[in-house]
């Protein structure tokens, strides 16, 4: 595990910035009515913490796994919100465009963590 995992924990580092970015604005811009708008800020915290362990231990295995799983996570519990993203890119109306947006880039990111995390483990074998 040398240059991929390298990689990976700068990547998971950037996208769980990126997330907590995301659930601040997310819930700023919905006037700090939903707290649910900061579940991409939980997610993004994790994300930093799993990308810290892997670079500062000797744990770099554990650490790419987890952010795997963190990243299906991710997706999984977004997954709800397709056909809403679908409404909202066809230009129909949906009850919340701030709260799809973020699932939909929720989505994304958590796709970006499993695919490089993935990467790390196959280049590892």
């Amino acid at each position: 595990m040398a240059d991929s995992t390298t990689f990976a924990f700068k990547s998971a580092l950037g996208i769980g910035v990126a997330l907590v970015v995301l659930g601040v604005g997310s819930w700023t811009l919905t006037d700090f009515a939903h707290m649910t708008a900061l579940i991409p800020a939980f997610f993004g915290v994790v994300a930093v913490g799993l990308a810290s362990i892997g670079r500062e231990t000797n744990r770099e295995q554990l650490a790419v796994y987890g952010i795997a799983a963190l990243g299906a996570v991710g997706v999984l519990g977004s997954l709800r919100a397709v056909p809403d993203i679908i409404a909202l890119a066809t230009g129909e109306a949906v009850d919340s465009t701030v709260g799809v947006a973020s699932q939909a880039i929720m989505i994304a990111l958590g796709l970006a963590l499993v695919v490089i995390a993935g990467r790390a483990v196959l280049a590892d074998r």
